[in-house]
C-alpha cells in the first residue's frame, strides 16, 4: 500500500465518530459516500453548515414526493432522502476532517432531520386523507397518530444521540464527545442578549431545552455524572473506569443506531412500497418505543451500578 493510500485510509477513519458507534449500513454505504462529498466540499471551500442546509432541501423534497400515491414519485422521494442522508453524513465528516466544530452546526444538523420528517409526516397525513377509506371517514385520526409518532420520534432520536455522546465521552474524552450539561448551557445563555445576539440566543435556548429533556429522562446518568465530577473535579477519570463503562455501554450502541435513521427509513420505504404509509407511524409507536424503553431502563441500571462502585471506592 502506498503512503498516499495509507494517508487516505487514515483520513477516512478520522472522519468517523468511532467504530464503537458506527452502524454497519453507514460503514458500508453512507460513510464512504459522505467522505467523497466531504473531500469535494473541502476542495472547493464549502462549509459543513452549507452541506447541512442543502440536505434540508433534499429531505423536504423527499417528503413532498411521499405525499403522492404514485410508486414512481415515491421512489424518487426515496432516492432524494438517501441523497439527503449522504449529505447529513458528509457534514459531520467534513467537520471532523477540517476541525470546523460549532454548537450552531450541531443544532442545525439536528434540525435538518426534523425538517425532513415533519414534511414526511404532513405528506403522509394528506395522502392518507385522500386515499384511505378509514382516514377519509375520520380525517382527524391520522393527524393525531402523526403527532403522537412525531413526539415519540423526537424522544427516540434525542436519547439515542445522548447515549452515543455519553459513550464517546468515555471512549474519547471530552474532546471527542459533544456531551453537554444544561447547567453550563444556561450560564452561557444568561450571558447572551436578545437584542444583540438574537439568533445565537434563540438557537442556544432550543438546544438548552433539548438537553434539559435528555437529562430529565436519564436521572441515574446525571447522578453518575455528578459523582464523577465530585471525585474527579479535574475531569481526569481513571482509565479502568473508562474502559469498564465503555464495555458495559457498547452493547447498547446497536439500539441507538436502530433508533436513528437507517432502520427508520427501511420501515418507511417498506410502508410506501406496500402503499400503506400509516404503517410507518405504527412502527414508530410500537416497535421503536418498546426499544427506547428497554434502552433507557438498561442504561439507567448500568449508570446506577457504576455510581455504587464509585461510592464503594472501587475506582
Amino acid at each position: 500500500m502506498s503512503s498516499n493510500d495509507t494517508e487516505k485510509k487514515s483520513s477516512y477513519r478520522d472522519s468517523l465518530k468511532s467504530m464503537d458507534t458506527e452502524e454497519h449500513i453507514d460503514l458500508a454505504f453512507y460513510r464512504p459516500i459522505g467522505y467523497a462529498w466531504a473531500l469535494l466540499a473541502a476542495k472547493v471551500g464549502i462549509t459543513p453548515n452549507v452541506i447541512t442546509i442543502a440536505s434540508i432541501f433534499l429531505g423536504v423534497g423527499a417528503g413532498i414526493c411521499f405525499g403522492y400515491d404514485s410508486l414512481l414519485i415515491n421512489v424518487v422521494g426515496m432516492l432524494l432522502l438517501i441523497w439527503a442522508n449522504s449529505f447529513d453524513s458528509a457534514d459531520g465528516q467534513l467537520a471532523r476532517m477540517t476541525k470546523q466544530y460549532s454548537r450552531i452546526g450541531r443544532i442545525l444538523d439536528g434540525l435538518s432531520g426534523d425538517f425532513w420528517f415533519a414534511t414526511i409526516y404532513i405528506a403522509i397525513c394528506i395522502r392518507e386523507n385522500y386515499t384511505s377509506e378509514i382516514f377519509m371517514s375520520h380525517p382527524w385520526l391520522i393527524w393525531v397518530v402523526a403527532v403522537a409518532a412525531g413526539v415519540c420520534h423526537a424522544k427516540q432520536a434525542a436519547m439515542a444521540d445522548y447515549y452515543r455522546q455519553f459513550h464517546l465521552y468515555f471512549l474519547k474524552g471530552e474532546e471527542g464527545s459533544e456531551l453537554d450539561s444544561s447547567v453550563d448551557l444556561k450560564k452561557k445563555l444568561a450571558d447572551l442578549s436578545w437584542s444583540k445576539d438574537f439568533f445565537k440566543k434563540l438557537t442556544l435556548t432550543i438546544y438548552t431545552n433539548y438537553t434539559v429533556q435528555q437529562e430529565a429522562t436519564a436521572p441515574a446518568m446525571q447522578a453518575l455524572r455528578e459523582e464523577l465530577h465530585s471525585r474527579f473535579p479535574d475531569g481526569v477519570i481513571p482509565v479502568g473506569f473508562r474502559e469498564a463503562f465503555r464495555k458495559a455501554s457498547l452493547p447498547l450502541m446497536k439500539y441507538t443506531n436502530i433508533l436513528s435513521f437507517n432502520w427508520r427509513t427501511i420501515a418507511l420505504f417498506t410502508a410506501l412500497l406496500l402503499k400503506m404509509p400509516w404503517l410507518y407511524f405504527a412502527f414508530e409507536l410500537v416497535v421503536l418505543n418498546a426499544l427506547l424503553l428497554y434502552m433507557i431502563l438498561r442504561h439507567e441500571r448500568i449508570c446506577r451500578n457504576f455510581a455504587i462502585e464509585l461510592k464503594d471506592g472501587k475506582y
